[in-house]
């Protein structure tokens, strides 16, 4: 039986692992969380899916219980900008398209539709336009048929939800691992603040204790990797194959900047932008109290100095005084995320680059199925086994949707994505992507394995991209178009008076505060 489980390594993986693990488990499992105060953390995870919500709600949290402590801001989309060309953009929403008489408003937009797929689409590209809030002055969701930040309903995880849910958040991720160390340690986790010297193993090649500089011995039944990039336990003691992504996905740095904004003066943007550039591209992640930012590149085609020279210009003078932090990134994953006693969570288990804000997604759904899958006495290695399935099938499903983002996106007007267009597919995707020209995504088309992305998301990118199928859905031939017509100015309609009504995105959080 585990009783005993031991977390290396603090931050946003470390610190969401010890908090769940205890609102599981509470006294019956010990978990204890050992991690050094020298080393820091990466902490530029900072913008989530809507998926996360349910990792509040499973802790206890409500939001304006850990939001305010953590500079957090509301996320009801991505924005991409300049992919398609210079000044123009399209979000990807947190919102299911609807439907009419049995096809999406997306296949009804390739036939009927007048203006930009996403605006015509989705309430939520007014809103982003707007900046508004997703909750009205009292706290109460724009949309009343789902549950509101200040609910918590049932537990639930993540590809268990029967709704899209329409917004996710930005926050400070160390500001976050700072709240749920203090939250974890009040409610029973062991915080061993310590370097870890040496990592013994038994007889069988499993993790036995830790051997650590001023603490001494620790042992553990299970032991969990949130060491990051190095793989301390994972790769470095155990041996696991890291497997890259960097044939299909080539960025392998970032440069990152904290830079501060008056959000009362300048207000909160409810999105995350996605900007192309020369050889990668940016985020910019507004939070409640300054910006996160950063430049995404691939180091055959920049150096670090000239990506923080182009990112400072693309900020402009409020970066002047900023320091940089520059990233040497992992792109893939480990073959196994589980080995013997061993689980690697978050960045040690893999990373698939910033692009769609996965880290934070992967911490999450490693947790989870962690928890489905905990040793029962006889430790069946069928556990371990499904684990590493459903892991790895989540990695490759997002490197695939990723993938997408740059060659739908077709530029070839420098040397990095002329490169782009040239590099391999997933397998697979090749046949997909013919299909996609024909059809929009759907469900029997993209890849099985649960990774995050439903079929619209497909769809959202290539429209917004301009790679429309070569023509609309055969079914829609013999159908009246006028109750799409009616479902479209339905969407207009709700747009404008939700833009209308709601407070903006300050004026909402300020009154949280």
């Amino acid at each position: 039986m585990v009783d005993n489980v031991v977390i290396v390594g603090g931050g946003t993986a470390g610190w969401m692992t010890a908090t769940y693990l205890n609102a599981t488990f509470g006294d019956q499992v010990t978990v204890s969380l050992v991690e050094s105060p020298n080393l820091p953390t990466v902490g530029v995870g900072e913008a989530t899916f809507s998926t996360v919500r349910h990792f509040f709600h499973y802790i206890g949290l409500r939001e304006h219980e850990w939001m305010p402590h953590c500079s957090a801001a509301y996320k009801l989309a991505i924005r991409f900008q300049n992919w398609g060309g210079e000044n123009e953009h399209f979000y990807h929403p947190f919102e299911r398209p609807r439907h009419v008489d049995g096809c999406t408003l997306a296949d009804w937009w390739l036939k009927v539709g007048s203006e930009a797929f996403d605006r015509e689409s989705f309430v939520l590209a007014a809103l982003c336009e707007a900046r508004r809030s997703p909750n009205r002055a009292g706290g109460a969701l724009f949309d009343r048929n789902l549950h509101d930040g200040g609910d918590l309903p049932r537990r639930e995880v993540m590809n268990g939800a029967d709704t899209q849910f329409p917004y996710a958040y930005h926050f400070d991720a160390t500001l976050l691992a700072h709240f749920l160390a203090d939250l974890g340690m009040r409610r029973g986790v062991h915080r061993v603040l310590d370097d870890v010297e040496r990592v013994v193993q038994d007889e069988t090649g499993a993790i036995d204790h830790l051997v650590t500089k001023q603490h001494g011995d620790i042992y553990g039944d299970l032991f969990i990797d949130c060491t990051g990039f190095r793989g301390l336990l994972i790769n470095q003691t155990l041996g696991a194959r890291f497997e890259s992504f960097q044939d299909v996905l080539p960025n392998d740095r970032a440069v990152a900047l904290r830079v501060p904004v008056d959000g009362e003066s300048q207000g909160i943007a409810p999105y995350t932008t996605a900007t192309a550039m020369d050889a990668g591209w940016a985020w910019t992640i507004p939070l409640y109290d300054r910006i996160g930012t950063g430049y995404v590149y691939s180091s055959e085609f920049t150096t670090p100095e000239q990506a923080e020279s182009d990112l400072r210009a693309h900020v402009g003078p409020a970066a002047d005084e900023v320091e940089a932090n520059h990233i040497r990134m992992r792109v893939g994953r480990n073959e196994r995320f589980w080995m013997r006693n061993c689980v690697a969570i978050g960045l040690s288990g893999g990373f698939v680059e910033p692009l769609e804000s996965t880290g934070i997604f992967f911490i999450q759904y490693g947790i989870e199925q962690l928890v489905r899958h905990f040793p029962g006495p006889d430790r069946s290695p069928a556990l371990r086994d499904n684990y590493n399935r459903l892991m790895a099938g989540c990695f490759d499903g997002v490197r695939e949707f990723l993938v997408l983002h740059y060659r739908a996106a077709r530029r070839e007007d420098t040397p990095y994505w002329k490169a782009i267009n040239e590099l391999p597919l997933p397998p697979g995707m090749a046949d997909r992507m013919e299909l996609w020209k024909s059809r929009l995504p759907d469900s029997g088309s993209v890849i099985a394995d649960y990774h995050g992305f439903e079929p619209y998301s497909y769809a959202v990118m290539l429209l917004g991209l301009g790679q429309r199928p070569r023509y609309p859905h055969p079914a829609l031939r013999g159908l009246d178009s006028a109750a799409a017509r009616a479902e479209f100015e339905r969407v207009r309609a709700e747009a404008e008076q939700l833009v209308n009504t709601l407070p903006s995105q300050y004026e909402y959080l300020a009154g949280m505060r």
